[in-house]
C-alpha cells in the first residue's frame, strides 16, 4: 500500500480530529507534523489535544510521523551542539510516542570540512547513543536521517544505507532531495532499488529546485515527476510518500489521484 500525506496538520492543534477526518475522506492516509522550527505541541500544555490527535488519527486511519529541528548537527565540533541536537531528537520522539506517530525525521548533520569518514562515524555514535535513549524509555518510536539534497551536507544514499545496516535506525528516503543532490541525473528507481529489500519505506517527495551545488528550494510538484515516481514504486509494500511542496495536501491529492489511473 502506498499512503499519501502532507507535511503538517493542516489546521491548528485543536482542529487536528476534523483536519484528519477530511483527509480521510479525500483518500488521504498520512501526515508529518513538522517540528522543523521547534516542538510546538507541549506535553504538558496540550494533553487533551495529544489525546485526540492520537485518537482521530487511529480513527481515520491516517499513519503519523515527526519532522525534527531543521537546525541539527550531529557532527559539530562542539560537543554542546552534539548534546543539544541528540536532546532535541528525543524530545521529538517523546511527544511523537504520546501522539502515536511511528517516526521522527532529521537532517543528521553537516560535514563541517571533515573527513567524510570521520563524519560518519560521529553520527552513528550519536545515532547509537540516541536509539539507546529510546530503548531505555520504553518507546516504540523510530528515528529516521533523511537523505538529503545539497552536496555538502551528509545524507547520500549509500551514507543512510550504511548507516540503517550499522545501526538499525530507520530511514527517510527523500527523492527530491536525492534528484537534487544527483543533479538530475539519478532516477527515481535507482534510488529505490538501494533499498528495496526494506518491507517499509518512508518517503518524502515535491518538486525542487536545484543548481550546482544541490537542492535550492522546494517548488509545486510536477504532474510529469510524479507519474515518474509512483511508476517506479510497487504496490505490495508498505510506501508513506510525504509531500514538502508548498501545496502538500494539494500535490497529494494530485498524487493521489495519478495512483489511481496509473
Amino acid at each position: 500500500m502506498i499512503r499519501l500525506g502532507p507535511a503538517g496538520l493542516g489546521a491548528k492543534i485543536g482542529e487536528a480530529p476534523e483536519s484528519f477526518e477530511k483527509y480521510h475522506k479525500s483518500g488521504i492516509r498520512a501526515c508529518e507534523i513538522p517540528f522543523t522550527y521547534g516542538v510546538f505541541i507541549k506535553e504538558d500544555k496540550h494533553k487533551k489535544e495529544i489525546k485526540e490527535i492520537k485518537e482521530s488519527a487511529e480513527k481515520f486511519d491516517i499513519k503519523l510521523s515527526i519532522h525534527a529541528q531543521y537546525w541539527l548537527n550531529l557532527n559539530s565540533k562542539e560537543k554542546k551542539k552534539i548534546e543539544e541536537s541528540k536532546k532535541r531528537i528525543l524530545d521529538c520522539c517523546r511527544i511523537g510516542e504520546l501522539l502515536g506517530a511511528k517516526i521522527v525525521v532529521f537532517h543528521a548533520g553537516f560535514y563541517g570540512g571533515m573527513d567524510k569518514e570521520e563524519c560518519y562515524q560521529n553520527i552513528k555514535k550519536a545515532i547509537l547513543e540516541i536509539m539507546d535513549e529510546i530503548k531505555k524509555k520504553g518507546w516504540k518510536i523510530k528515528i529516521a536521517p533523511e537523505t538529503m539534497g545539497k552536496l555538502n551536507v551528509f545524507g547520500s544514499p549509500n551514507e543512510i544505507l550504511r548507516l540503517v545496516r550499522e545501526t538499525g535506525c530507520s530511514f527517510c528516503l527523500d527523492f527530491a532531495h536525492l534528484y537534487a543532490r544527483s543533479l538530475g541525473k539519478i532516477s527515481y528507481k535507482e534510488i529505490y532499488d538501494k533499498f528495496k529489500n526494506f518491507p517499509k519505506l518512508h518517503c518524502h517527495f515535491s518538486g525542487i529546485n536545484f543548481g550546482d551545488k544541490g537542492e535550492r528550494s522546494h517548488k509545486l510538484t510536477p504532474e510529469s515527476e510524479i507519474k515518474r515516481l509512483l511508476s517506479a514504486l510497487p504496490r505490495n509494500k508498505d510506501i508513506t510518500i510525504i509531500n514538502e511542496s508548498p501545496d502538500p495536501i494539494g500535490d497529494s491529492l494530485k498524487s493521489k489521484s495519478i495512483l489511481e489511473r496509473i
